[in-house]
């Protein structure tokens, strides 16, 4: 099996697939997608996470992800919504140690209860009652 990091995955545009780009950042549809259109966005610099972009990235990379938003409402009138995330470091899930945050498309009724969205990366934590 190909060891993703070595060399860099997200190095190489051309490996990784490009959906759109723009000078510090591209977009590029996961190889492993938890939802259909699940997208990446990917700085081009190489940087282990996203405490270590730049003020100048994260705009780039704020830029495709409304972009690539758009794109994926056009090509599937199902979503509904999103959710944004990114790993860092290996004890918060990363595999790739390039930067890449997700955006994943949501339709209504691919889980049972979506209360919580990105909570769920520790399950007992995602489903909480409100303090009155």
């Amino acid at each position: 099996m190909r060891d993703p990091n070595n060399p860099c995955l997200f190095c190489n545009i051309k490996e990784s697939g490009l959906a759109l780009e723009n000078n510090e950042a591209y977009a590029s549809f996961d190889s492993y997608p938890v939802s259909y259109l699940h997208c990446l966005i990917i700085p081009k610099r190489h940087v282990q996470d996203y405490f270590d972009l730049t003020d100048e990235e994260i705009l780039s990379c704020n830029d495709l992800i409304k972009k690539i938003k758009n794109e994926i409402v056009k090509k599937d009138k199902s979503v509904l919504g999103f959710n944004i995330g990114t790993n860092a470091g290996k004890t918060a899930g990363q595999s790739i140690m390039h930067c890449h945050i997700h955006v994943i498309p949501r339709r209504q009724g691919d889980v049972d209860n979506p209360q919580g969205g990105v909570r769920s990366v520790i399950p007992l934590k995602q489903h909480y009652k409100r303090k009155s």
